[in-house]
């Protein structure tokens, strides 16, 4: 089956399953998406019984998809540069550095609570798990899904100062997250098990800070190219072209491809710039086109996270694991929330009840299960793959769906 096939019936089915979810059960698209595509799997299960035509197709389009490379290496950055393009930056500017701390200090003591809980649980289930294959889950884990939160908060109510700091954390915790996942799997997969501190450092550094300054670089060479011309045409294709080979040049240097785009959605998107550079019409077309590949690969990104159940290998103690992860990972991200909004509550004005919403709000997607199929065998992929699977789905079907309400409830909503 070629890929030309393979994107065909990806295309075709998110359009059927998204014009079921517009016409009659009218949820957000993230969570229709998803729900319509696990039940079609679950009645392709029900129907191999009788014929199994239907479900090996199904598998052998799955099979054939590099999921982690999909998305880490090519979806996620065209879906990062188009969140990051309509945030709101006056908002985001105001709320930096909560946004900053959630997004480095709350990923990594999230990463360090859950890897731990998980460890003892997995302990007490009879499965013997290292310490440090624990953490990698905690840091697989632990980022919010900004495709997911970006989806759904639209329609949840959610003040705006609030839906600033979840999304804009999502923004970057989502590359600070694969930053630390790659930093402990290098220390994982290590064959001496020695862990050299300059090296892990040097990693780190290049990741987070090579990747912010090639976005600043690339917003900038954007903003001068589409100032000097007025041409709508052009100037689509100009911000097309710095996602596809800011991507190119991030992958060759080892710099962080998520964090490049986030920063060069944000230069170029900014009012100021926006202002100098595009003209009316301009600023129509761009943003048309990027909300257009946002929608549009957002939708295929859910129908793949529904139809990954196939592969997955689903046993009782990997369910009860699953299962036993959910108030794990919520518990966590509500503790590595505490400090940083208890010290900043006291200087920016936060909404009640900020970190219950922060909490159930931000929800796990694509890129945690993307990070879970990079584990490899001898990290227990299978286990980890379950657990992450089923972590995502209570996050996106339960959170997603309550989270409005929970607002309202609480009083919050704007």
């Amino acid at each position: 089956m070629d890929y030309f096939l393979i994107i065909t019936v990806l295309v075709t089915l998110s359009a059927i399953f998204g014009y079921i979810n517009v016409r009659f059960l009218k949820l957000p698209n993230s969570i229709g998406l998803m729900l319509i595509t696990i039940l079609f799997t679950l009645a392709v299960f029900a129907l191999s019984f009788y014929d199994a035509t239907l479900l090996e197709a199904e598998k052998k389009i799955i099979n054939q998809i590099d999921f982690q490379k999909v998305l880490l290496d090519v979806m996620l950055s065209f879906l990062l540069f188009a969140g990051a393009l309509h945030t709101n930056f006056e908002q985001l500017k105001v709320q930096r550095w909560p946004v900053l701390v959630f997004a480095t200090l709350g990923i990594m003591v999230s990463t360090f609570l859950v890897g731990t809980g998980m460890y003892y649980i997995l302990q007490l289930l009879g499965q013997e798990v290292a310490y440090i294959y624990c953490l990698l889950f905690g840091a697989l884990i632990s980022p919010t899904d900004p495709i997911a939160v970006l989806g759904i908060l639209k329609k949840a109510g959610v003040p705006k100062m609030l839906e600033t700091k979840i999304v804009g954390e999502s923004l970057f915790n989502d590359g600070v997250g694969v930053v630390i996942f790659l930093t402990i799997y290098k220390i994982a997969d290590s064959e001496t098990g020695n862990i050299e501190f300059l090296p892990i450092m040097e990693l780190f550094g290049m990741e987070v800070i090579g990747g912010i300054s090639l976005g600043l670089l690339l917003g900038w060479i954007t903003y001068r190219l589409m100032k000097s011309i007025d041409d709508y045409d052009i100037e689509v294709i100009i911000t097309l072209a710095a996602v596809m080979a800011g991507t190119a040049i991030a992958q060759y240097f080892h710099f962080s491809a998520p964090l490049a785009m986030v920063t060069a959605g944000l230069v170029v998107g900014n009012d100021t710039v926006r202002a100098s550079t595009m003209s009316e019409i301009t600023e129509s077309y761009v943003d048309k086109f990027w909300e257009l590949i946002d929608i549009l690969l957002n939708t295929i990104l859910f129908v793949l996270i529904g139809m990954e159940m196939l592969v997955l290998s689903f046993t009782g103690h990997y369910i009860v694991a699953g299962l036993l992860a959910i108030p794990v990972v919520l518990l966590c991200r509500y503790t590595s929330l505490l400090l940083p909004i208890n010290f900043f509550s006291k200087r920016l004005d936060f909404v009640p009840n900020t970190n219950l919403i922060m909490t159930w709000g931000g929800l796990r997607g694509g890129i945690s299960i993307a990070l879970a199929l990079s584990l490899t065998g001898e990290m227990h992929r299978d286990l980890f793959l379950v657990i992450t699977y089923l972590v995502v789905v209570f996050s996106i079907l339960v959170q997603g769906l309550s989270v409005g309400k929970l607002v309202k409830r609480l009083g919050s909503a704007k």
